[in-house]
């Protein structure tokens, strides 16, 4: 006994009264390339609707005449390449080749009262052919090489389709199939589902063994208010830990899953899981609106500090440019801002989006603790330095990172900096203007770096090729670990050494006090 699909019709032709392929007589004919079907007026009376040809090793379909009555015919298991010579049998309601060698769909447009069509395991590579088949009740085409689903959305009174191990790549194109109540699209490469929220009989979906390996790729189901029954197993997503709950509470009408009935016990935690999921969207969405906040802001700082360097340099090259280039305070921010960020940063949620509006872009600076490191943006962070720093976040910072800021007003700060977090090893300048060696001197007055990182944005001093061994130089009583991610050595060393060595003996030894102290500080 063979099965079309799972719960479908099941149809055994010895069960329903047919002649044995034994007892059939086919003939050649002079007058044509078919052989030509003869039955016994006794045969014809005795099963005058259905006529079972299975296992004839036919090539061909035969001639079939003075049949007008069948209504059941059979050709299992033969070798035929083509559907022919059955057109003159309109009141045939069911065909079954299953397990031949068909390649397309075809002769069948005059058999209109047609309800069963079983093509299962052929060659069948595309669905076609079937305008005039409108009162198909089962479909069957699994085993084929179907790669589309097409050309059935006519067929209205479908129950049963089954497109199981063909070469589908994903499912749409469904609709109009508004009796269909089982799909069978199991052993296939599918990927994702389209349209099955437009079946409104839908209950039986069988969907194992494919390639779906996430929930969204399949979220029309979610939609779906008829389907009952599903079957995910064999594929990717059935690997995941949140599977089981996730399908349950995004479809509380299941009554079975991977053949296993859902219990009340699976669905209430089903529940309590998806509040939490719930509760850990709406923290991720603030986190979102965070992250985007901050980016607007330093977006914001970036920008008036282009502008306060841009000036800066109008002033140096041309002071009749001064008044004209003031005029525009670089603290005030234009409503162009956020739209700019949002154009660089491309389309958002339009939920975030939406709460984004409402988020204030008119910061000028941001201070931010982000695990062990402390990172300031603009000027107006270096004032947090002043703030009552809890012990423990002072005492967990091991990374201060200065951005956006003057290198020389950074400098006032570094007494306080070396008081409220006594950890810092680690210093990190971008775009601070650091354009001297001289500057570096400053850093000698904290307590201690391990580790140093100038980026080449916005600091031209790194442009001298010498500027690290200055650096090991000048703060040798550091005995600093790294500059800019790389391990200082003990060549380092005596290279810094014997480059600024002497220099410093000479200027020591040549300069007076005054002047020695405006080139090395008095750190």
């Amino acid at each position: 006994m063979r099965f079309i699909t799972q719960g479908a019709c099941k149809f055994n032709w010895e069960d329903k009264g047919y002649i044995s392929g034994d007892h059939i007589n086919l003939v050649s004919s002079s007058l044509s390339s078919f052989p030509i079907l003869q039955r016994s007026s006794e045969e014809k009376i005795l099963y005058s609707d259905r006529l079972s040809l299975e296992r004839q090793k036919l090539t061909v379909c035969p001639i079939i005449n003075g049949e007008d009555h069948l209504r059941l015919l059979n050709f299992q298991h033969n070798f035929i390449t083509r559907i022919q010579n059955i057109s003159n049998l309109q009141k045939l309601i069911s065909l079954d080749l299953y397990d031949n060698q068909i390649e397309e769909i075809s002769g069948l447009s005059t058999l209109r009262c047609l309800r069963v069509l079983l093509l299962g395991k052929n060659r069948i590579k595309k669905i076609s052919n079937l305008e005039n088949l409108k009162s198909l009740d089962v479909l069957d085409l699994h085993g084929n090489q179907i790669t589309k689903i097409e050309n059935i959305n006519h067929l209205c009174e479908l129950r049963v389709l089954n497109l199981a191990r063909n070469f589908l790549s994903h499912v749409d194109n469904l609709n109009g199939l508004d009796s269909l109540t089982e799909l069978n699209l199991r052993h296939n490469q599918i990927t994702f589902v389209r349209d099955v929220d437009n079946l409104p009989c839908l209950q039986h979906l069988f969907l194992s063994f494919n390639n779906i390996s996430s929930f969204d790729s399949v979220s029309c189901l979610a939609d779906s208010s008829s389907l009952s029954d599903i079957t995910f197993d064999g594929n990717p997503i059935a690997q995941e830990s949140w599977y089981k709950h996730t399908v349950l509470q995004n479809m509380m009408q299941l009554r079975q899953l991977d053949m296993k009935r859902i219990t009340e016990e699976e669905r209430r935690m089903a529940s309590v899981l998806a509040k939490k999921e719930e509760e850990k969207k709406r923290e991720s969405h603030k986190q979102s609106l965070l992250k985007e906040k901050k980016r607007l802001t330093i977006n914001n700082v970036a920008r008036q500090w282009d502008l306060q360097q841009q000036r800066v340099a109008n002033i140096a090259t041309d002071e009749d440019r001064k008044d004209s280039d003031s005029a525009q305070d670089p603290c005030q921010t234009d409503g162009s801002t956020l739209s700019a960020f949002l154009e660089e940063t491309g389309p958002l949620d339009s939920g975030l989006n939406n709460a984004l509006q409402g988020l204030s872009v008119i910061d000028t600076y941001l201070v931010e603790v982000d695990g062990d490191t402390l990172s300031l943006y603009g000027s107006g962070a270096l004032e947090s330095l002043d703030r009552n720093w809890s012990v423990q976040t002072a005492g967990m910072i091991t990374t201060v990172s200065f951005t956006f800021i003057e290198f020389d007003e950074i400098v006032h700060v570094l007494p306080k900096l070396k008081i409220k977090f006594p950890n810092s090893l680690h210093l990190k300048f971008k775009e601070t203007n650091l354009v001297m060696l001289q500057q570096f001197n400053a850093l000698a007055q904290l307590r201690r770096i391990d580790q140093l990182t100038i980026d080449p944005q916005g600091n031209p001093v790194v442009n001298f090729t010498l500027w690290k061994y200055y650096v090991l130089f000048r703060l040798s009583h550091f005995s600093m670990q790294k500059i800019n991610g790389t391990e200082v050595t003990q060549n380092d060393m005596i290279m810094a050494e014997r480059l600024f060595g002497i220099l410093a003996h000479v200027a020591s030894s040549e300069l007076p006090q005054y002047r020695l102290i405006s080139i090395l500080g008095d750190a």
